[in-house]
This record gives C-alpha cells, structure tokens and sequence, in this order.
C-alpha cells in the first residue's frame, strides 16, 4: 500500500536554491577546489554539523544515528571539469588540456576565469576556435575541427606575444575554470554549467540542515562525503569510514535519446560503465519511491562513471547504489529541474530512516553461509533455506569443511 507522497518543505527548497547558486559560482575544478570546500564547511558549521577534511580536502560529515559506528554514506562531489593551460602561444593565447572528460565542442564560447599562481588575482576569458570570424575565413569555419588543439583563450588583457602572457604571470598548469553562468527559470529549471556534482551536493546539504534543525536521530549513523577528484576517476577512493555497510553516490542522471532518465523526478540507475550497482540497495530504493510515491526511472549508463566506482575499486566492503537527478546536456550547458532535486532529496531522506537492508547480515562485514541472505532475489528475510547435508545439524554448520555434500540436492 503506497503512502502519502513525500514532499520536501517549501523552506528547505528555497534555501537549496540559494545554497546551489553559490556553490555553482565558486570555481572548482578538479584540482582546484579548496575555495568551495571552504564553502561547504563554512554552510556545515553554520548548521552545527561536525565534520573533518582528508589529507587532500575531501569532506566528511557525520549525521547522528542509533548505531555505534557510522553504517550508511551519501557520497557527493564538488569538484567539476575544467581546463588547464599547456602551453603559452606566440600570439598571446593560452592553448588547453581538459580537465575531466569532455569536449572541446562544449568548452567554444565559454567565458572562463584563469588562476595564475597568484592568489589573489584572476584573469577572464573566452575558449576561441582557431578560425573564430565568418568574415575572415568564410565557409573554414564549419569546416575546422573541434579537438582541443584547435581552440584557444582569448584572454581579456592587452597581450600579443608569450612575453606579454608571461609577464602577467601566466604559465603552462594554471587552471582555467568554466563560469557557470546559472539561470533560474519561471517553470523551475536551473540551466548552468557544473550542475553535474553542485546540484548533488546542494541536495546533501539539505538533507544535513533538515537532520541537524530537526533533530533526527537516525537509525545508523551517517557521513555525507564530498569528494574533490571525481571528474578524473578516484574521488571516493580515499576518506570513506571503514565500518560503511550501505553507500549511495548521488550524482547526474543522463537525460538523451535512448535513455530512460527523467527530468521531473530522479532516476535510480542498475548499472553504469563499470557493472550493476547493488541488486538489493538499489531495488530497495525503487520499492522506497514507489511506497512514498516518488516518481522515478529506472535506467543503465554506458558511458558513465560515479564515486560509487571510485569506492568499490578501493576495497570499500559496502553495497554501493547511484541515484541521480535528470540532467540534460551532461558536461557542457547543462539542465535540471528542482522538481528532480526535490525528488532526490526525498528518496534519500527516506532511505536514511530505514534499517539496513538485511539488518542482522550488513551490521558486521562478514558472515558464515549459512547465514548470507541469499534465498530469494530479492530476499524479503534473513532465514536460511534449509538443504538436507547429510547428518549434520544445522544446514550450513560445516560449510568450506565436507564439500561436496555427501547427499541432498547439491551432491
């Protein structure tokens, strides 16, 4: 029987938007994103929230819970792609690497922001095609290729040679962050770069100012981790408590043709690039959403690539899970809508009021045979199918020490 339809308070809605908004204009690609975590910490200790940072900057912050260790982590990211400079040109421009994995095609027309090593200072720009005037090169434009050796930094200063660059300061690894440019639209769509990781981070901070105001107490204790290496492969493979039976990377969901996700709801996907997430989490998930009436997809990515990942290849003993927010035009001007924010928020607020998904199994990190839950697909309990073994007592008893059993179905 479905229950009434969860729905987030008007209140905390507000402040995510306003809380998305100023992550979405601080730079932070990966690489270069103390200035963002300085933020998230700055909203985290304003919400009384207690949290500590990684060696390199990572976050984590702990959600209070019944449990003796922490139990459960929603893992978000702040970092985003960027650029880097490569090289400093003769004619007074910057040429680039990126910074994640994305297209120069969605990088032309960008305004960007270059950080010397110079702290206090800041350069703008524009990512330029090579051929960038119609009036000047006719019909080549549409003809030039769109790889990255083929588009350039306009910087806005009176510079022409590499001598002018170097005097200002420039040199080859000095980042180069997309603006983000965020629009709200009258009909709730949120259109800005870099919404791939701030719109799920904008969402955990809710999350954490709704635990931390209202007093919860959940049944397991829980981190929220804010990675800063994402985009380039390893963002949760370091920081993640060791006691963790249960993680859900909250992060895009791939709005395009011949996918599944939508825009007005979140999207729990089954598996990405790297292999089906969790069979029980992740149908847990969609049993959740369908009982508070969360509306929701399911879908599978090809190209894709989580801190669920990054956790799992670390060795994290933890069943993994993605849930995403719709977002069409991954990685280049991107589109979400709050509806899809609010949809996320609900479905891990939830989740995080629920017992483990097998409570007795997934409070320790292993087990005997006989008493993993794997009777059905999925297991609604945790009893043991019994199979005749012979003489022994307990089905299971002797497990690893007489195999093959010596009768019954398995011999």
């Amino acid at each position: 029987m479905k229950s009434e339809r969860a729905a987030m308070p008007e209140a905390t809605r507000a402040w995510m938007i306003d809380t998305l908004l100023g992550l979405l204009q601080t730079p932070s690609p990966s690489g270069r994103t103390d200035a963002v975590m300085q933020l998230i910490g700055d909203v985290l200790d304003d919400l009384g929230v207690p949290f500590t940072l990684t060696r390199r900057g990572a976050l984590t912050a702990e959600l209070p819970g019944e449990s003796k260790t922490i139990d459960r982590a929603v893992v978000v990211h702040a970092d985003t792609i960027g650029c880097m400079v490569r090289d400093l040109k003769d004619n007074g421009r910057l040429e680039l690497i990126p910074v994640g994995t994305f297209s120069a095609r969605f990088a032309t027309g960008a305004r960007v922001r270059i950080f010397t090593d110079d702290p206090e200072e800041f350069f703008t720009g524009t990512v330029m095609p090579l051929k960038a005037s119609g009036h000047a090169f006719g019909d080549e434009i549409d003809t030039q290729l769109t790889d990255w050796p083929n588009v350039e930094v306009r910087i806005d200063r009176k510079v022409a040679t590499r001598a002018d660059l170097e005097r200002l300061g420039f040199n080859v690894g000095d980042f180069v962050a997309l603006i983000a440019a965020p629009e709200l639209t009258a009909d709730g769509f949120i259109v800005s770069r870099h919404l791939d990781g701030k719109a799920g981070v904008a969402v955990a901070l809710a999350l954490a100012k709704t635990v931390a105001e209202d007093r919860i107490v959940l049944p397991h204790k829980t981190t929220i981790m804010v990675t800063i290496t994402e985009e380039v492969g390893h963002g949760a493979s370091h920081g993640l408590p060791p006691d963790v039976a249960e993680l859900v990377s909250v992060d895009n969901a791939v709005c395009a043709p011949g996918q599944h996700s939508i825009e007005d709801g979140v999207t729990i996907p089954m598996a990405d690039l790297h292999g089906p997430f969790d069979y029980h989490l992740t149908r847990k998930l969609c049993r959740l959403a369908d009982e508070r009436r969360i509306p929701y997809a399911r879908d599978v990515f090809r190209f894709y690539r989580s801190d669920a990942a990054a956790a799992i290849e670390a060795g994290a003993n933890t069943r993994a899970a993605l849930v995403g927010f719709g977002l069409d035009g991954s990685h280049g001007w991107e589109r979400t809508h709050l509806d899809s924010l609010e949809a996320v928020y609900n479905l891990l607020y939830a989740w995080l009021q629920t017992p483990l998904t097998f409570a007795k199994w997934d409070a320790k990190p292993s087990g005997k045979l006989r008493d993993f839950p794997s009777s059905k697909q999925p297991a609604p309990t945790e009893q043991w199918v019994p199979l005749s073994r012979g003489d022994h007592a307990e089905p299971g008893e002797w497990s690893g020490e007489h195999w093959p059993p010596a009768e019954g179905p398995q011999a």
